[in-house]
């Protein structure tokens, strides 16, 4: 199936996520409650929602989005070119909007596809959750209400790996390490964004840390189409 598809129809892309405030003290008292209830399934019995409110980020109800990175290959003078594009910073609802203008011009070709590593289970329906709850127009790529399972248009490496296998799990350091992929995890982790943003205010360097993942997601879709990787030098910051 990968052999019908054309690298350059796809939109790369891999989201940066937080908790919606830098603390727990600081959320209103409603959210609190039911901050606390949600987070009953899977805190340890001598932990307070307080103690596991760095988890937030992880749901769309209770965390936001600082960043979107997105990457696309093309070609040029007969050498692969991958540009990458960051959506970054403390508005949110201003970020989505950016974002979304962009993927609506990328995906007017019905041939078009988003391609992201677990992006099924936590990117594309995080980003069409933050839109809805920021007042951003769904983009119709993203709009899946309804959709045949042929008409959406998401692609994702990590179900690719699958094989089928529901049950099963692999990281995105994982498969660029044993695909002999450079890591993208070479200087911070998923578990270091909120720190990042919240106490260094560093959103550039989570960009960049994004954008990595973007890059590897990219090359591993190489691999598994049995392709070349793309240069170091053939990557173009926009």
């Amino acid at each position: 199936m990968l052999d019908a598809v054309r690298v350059e129809d796809i939109m790369f892309l891999d989201i940066e996520t937080v908790p919606q405030e830098a603390s727990f003290e600081n959320v209103t008292p409603e959210l609190q409650v039911l901050w606390d209830k949600k987070s009953a399934y899977f805190r340890a019995e001598d932990e307070s929602a307080a103690d596991v409110y760095g988890r937030a980020g992880i749901y769309a109800e209770f965390g936001k989005i600082v960043c979107i990175s997105v990457g696309v290959i093309s070609a040029r003078g007969g050498k692969r070119i991958f540009r990458v594009k960051s959506f970054a910073g403390d508005n949110e609802k201003v970020l989505l909007e950016d974002f979304g203008r962009m993927l609506n011009g990328f995906a007017r070709d019905m041939h078009k596809n988003i391609c992201g590593h677990n992006a099924k289970e936590f990117d594309f329906p995080y980003i069409a959750r933050r839109m809805l709850i920021n007042g951003v127009k769904l983009p119709p790529i993203l709009d899946v209400a309804g959709k045949k399972p042929w008409e959406v248009k998401f692609m994702d490496t990590m179900d690719m790996w699958k094989f089928g296998d529901y049950k099963h799990y692999t990281s995105l350091n994982l498969l660029t390490t044993i695909f002999n992929i450079p890591s993208p995890k070479d200087d911070i982790d998923g578990s270091q964004v909120a720190q990042v943003f919240y106490e260094e205010r560093d959103v550039e360097r989570i960009a960049r840390y994004c954008e990595k993942d973007v890059l590897a997601t990219a090359q591993l879709f190489l691999r598994f189409k049995g392709e070349e990787l793309i240069a170091e030098d053939a990557v173009e910051h926009a």
